[in-house]
């Protein structure tokens, strides 16, 4: 995967655990624009890789921002990226989208928790530049915990709702009462915890056909014990290669079939390592396709995913 150099041009202390970080080119050149939800891989100091929303104007050529939210039990990626000073200089890739904007949607409702107002503050600030129609629910436990609170209150004040220090317990007869009634052609998105995230989706597939729901998750998803895997083969490229129980589908075509295959998370939540299903049917382990992207069974993640049928044959997506 190619990665850019960049170099931190500001950091911010959004909240007392959130700190948001401006990236610009180490060589002076922009950029480049990206598409509102997007988010990058960020190669940390320590050599760990992570997956950051982009909260900045998509527009704006000259400089990424992140947020990041230091978790007390880090593997090291937002401890690494809190101890970072303006000047330092690391990698980063090149932007993607997993949680794109549908361009046919009549309305979009916007539902976010914690941290994950970044990337809608990137989608919220495009749809407001384009005049497009939207809501945004963002849930915080307290007003000093909502981090961009001020500048959302600034830019979209008609459009924002914000739910600050709501108990839990009361999040579902909230959302229930927001999604309810929803205007036409409405497409929902949202990013957050994941428990948060099941019970938006849970309320929203009453209200809305799954192709119009849209999340972005960044943790891994649950993965069976490794004594439940089973062997399997897969054909690439016209050689067939054998996947044991104990090996990742896609370490064995690295390493024995040569296939250029980039990684990043291996957890399948980026998507890095999707490649096309010609035969077969997999079995959909991540967080990253859709529930009718894993139903075409046209496409998998090859990090965490394996096969229910005997044999796969797989080529580059």
């Amino acid at each position: 995967m190619a990665m850019i150099e960049v170099r931190v041009a500001e950091i911010i202390d959004e909240t007392p655990t959130i700190k948001s970080i401006r990236f610009v080119r180490a060589d002076g050149r922009p950029l480049g624009v990206y598409q509102a939800g997007a988010h990058v891989d960020v190669l940390t100091p320590n050599g760990v890789t992570r997956q950051y929303s982009l909260a900045s104007k998509p527009e704006d050529p000259d400089s990424y921002m992140v947020a990041v939210k230091r978790e007390p039990n880090s593997r090291g990626g937002s401890a690494a990226l809190h101890e970072l000073k303006v000047g330092d200089v690391l990698q980063i890739s090149e932007p993607r989208n997993l949680m794109a904007i549908d361009p046919d949607a009549g309305h979009h409702v916007l539902v976010a928790a914690g941290v994950g107002i970044t990337p809608m503050l990137s989608i919220a600030r495009y749809l407001d530049l384009h005049g497009q129609d939207f809501d945004l629910h963002y849930f915080a436990r307290s007003r000093e915990d909502a981090a961009f609170l001020g500048l959302l209150e600034e830019k979209c004040p008609q459009k924002l709702h914000a739910h600050l220090g709501v108990p839990r317990t009361e999040h579902r007869a909230i959302l229930a009462e927001e999604l309810a009634d929803l205007p036409p052609k409405s497409h929902l998105y949202m990013c957050g915890p994941a428990p948060f995230m099941d019970l938006v989706q849970e309320l929203a597939e009453q209200q809305l056909p799954a192709e119009a729901i849209h999340r972005e998750n960044f943790d891994a998803a649950e993965q069976p014990d490794a004594s439940e895997n089973r062997p399997f083969d897969v054909e690439f490229e016209g050689n067939v290669y054998h996947v044991p129980a104990d090996r990742s589908l896609v370490r064995v075509l690295q390493e024995e079939a040569g296939a250029e295959i980039d990684t990043s998370c291996e957890e399948g939540i980026c998507g890095t390592c999707i490649m096309a299903v010609l035969e077969g049917e997999p079995e959909h382990r991540d967080n990253v396709l859709t529930a009718k992207e894993k139903a075409a069974n046209d496409q998998m993640t090859t990090c965490v995913s394996r096969a229910r049928s005997e044999r796969l044959v797989l080529d580059y997506f």
